[in-house]
């Protein structure tokens, strides 16, 4: 029997067993009869299926997309699918996807010999994880909860509302996954001045000059730049014309730009790096996974973060006003009567995460 000749059924659960969005239209394109079966009552059906299988959990998911300021962030929205949320889908489903790519790297950074691909339950958990978190730095990391309300007991509770809507595995979930996005922005957007110094050695043996580090304050950021950082396409097309050709660990004898120094791209040591990781990750993940890859020096860091900051006075809500997840978190615990040190040693012993070792 000829594949198009198939019932209609038959061609409907194909449809309906497709990997990704892109099999489905893939398929629909193949003949005038697979294109009239998709584009039947039966499409939307077809697609939230599909995206399920490929972005899913689309619960957790709709809750970030459809989050507003209107209605509390704890409670769980029932919203229809359709075409419009389902291109919303695909895009924060693809950067979740990403971060399933990360993961492996920063997970297993030092016991490498433990690396591995995720598996489609891991990939799923982690999208889960990448969701929720994501939806907590869009409702509790923003100009609206400043440094001075943030410890405040109806804030807190407001925060910890959220949290208690997941059981405490979930909740290893999200701190598993939190402690990677900690890693890319400690070695990958914000290294200290020791992780530049060790890698500037590492990369240039033969150069006998030590680095010269602003021992001064590293945060906030110092004045912006000639080019407008409010203007997304141009800043976006300035970083990816400058990260092509730069490199944060080159030296001047080999960088394009002779003045560059690279103890400059070190954010401190100790107790300031510390400090400017915990505003960093305040950003979501989708900011944090684009800086990643598109911002290779601090400046452009700097004048991406001073953007996101500016308050309506010129004052900026984002400096000095750390992230607020893990002390919510460590207080949903205290409240559940879990052992905080006991809870994340089991997550790095593989025992709680996304990723749980088998024996």
């Amino acid at each position: 029997m000829l594949f198009e000749a198939l019932a209609t059924e038959l061609v409907l659960q194909i449809y309906y067993s497709c990997a990704s969005i892109t099999d489905v239209l893939t398929l629909s394109s193949t003949c005038h009869r697979f294109r009239n079966i998709y584009a039947s009552s039966q499409k939307l059906a077809i697609l939230e299926t599909v995206a399920e299988s490929q972005f899913g959990p689309l619960q957790d998911l709709t809750q970030l997309l459809t989050h507003n300021a209107s209605q509390a962030v704890h409670v769980i929205r029932d919203v229809p699918f359709s075409a419009a949320l389902l291109k919303q889908i695909v895009h924060t489903g693809r950067v979740a996807e990403k971060w399933c790519d990360v993961y492996p790297f920063k997970k297993w950074k030092y016991n490498y010999e433990s690396r591995r691909l995720l598996t489609s339950d891991e990939r799923y958990r982690l999208r889960r994880a990448i969701y929720r978190t994501w939806l907590y730095s869009r409702a509790f990391h923003n100009r609206d909860h400043p440094r001075e309300l943030r410890a405040t007991r109806l804030s807190l509770q407001k925060r910890a509302a959220l949290l208690h809507n997941w059981n405490t595995w979930e909740l290893a979930e999200i701190a598993d996954v939190h402690a990677v996005i900690r890693e890319v922005v400690h070695s990958n957007i914000c290294p200290s001045n020791g992780t530049i110094a060790r890698k500037f050695r590492k990369r240039h043996p033969e150069n006998e000059h030590g680095l010269l580090f602003n021992i001064h304050l590293n945060y906030p950021p110092p004045a912006p730049p000639a080019y407008n950082p409010f203007a997304a396409n141009s800043l976006s097309s300035h970083f990816n014309n400058t990260s092509t050709y730069t490199s944060r660990y080159a030296s001047s004898k080999y960088s394009l730009h002779p003045s560059h120094e690279v103890g400059a791209e070190g954010w401190g040591d100790d107790i300031p790096h510390y400090y400017v990781i915990e505003d960093m990750l305040k950003m979501d993940p989708e900011q944090i996974l684009w800086l990643k890859e598109n911002a290779p020096l601090k400046g452009m860091v700097e004048t991406y973060v001073r953007s996101l900051g500016e308050n309506y006075d010129g004052s900026n809500w984002f400096t000095n006003n750390g992230e607020t997840l893990v002390q919510t978190l460590e207080f949903v615990l205290d409240e559940r009567g879990e052992q905080v040190g006991e809870f994340m040693g089991a997550i790095a012993e593989g025992e709680l995460g996304v990723a749980v070792n088998e024996e």
